[in-house]
């Protein structure tokens, strides 16, 4: 619930996810999913943090991905 004249909170877990993204980036994709349920039920700020940690999760484990199965399919496929 939001007080008339005052800034929502910003939903702590919304922080954390935007944080965990970076570190351990699954978490933060995970966290991030659940803030967004959080935020939507209570009315609280950080829904763009929540995105964001979605997004800078997702492409940490794509970046990931890539980073460690390419080198497998480039010695896979010698030319």
């Amino acid at each position: 619930m939001t007080t008339p004249g005052l800034a929502p909170r910003t939903n702590t877990l919304a922080i954390l996810s935007l944080v965990a993204a970076f570190v351990a980036s699954g978490v933060g994709v995970v966290l991030g999913f659940v803030a967004l349920g959080q935020i939507r039920r209570s009315g609280e700020a950080g829904r763009g943090l929540a995105v964001a940690a979605i997004i800078a999760g997702l492409l940490v484990t794509a970046f990931f991905v890539v980073a460690f199965v390419m080198p497998y399919v480039l010695a896979a496929n010698p030319q």
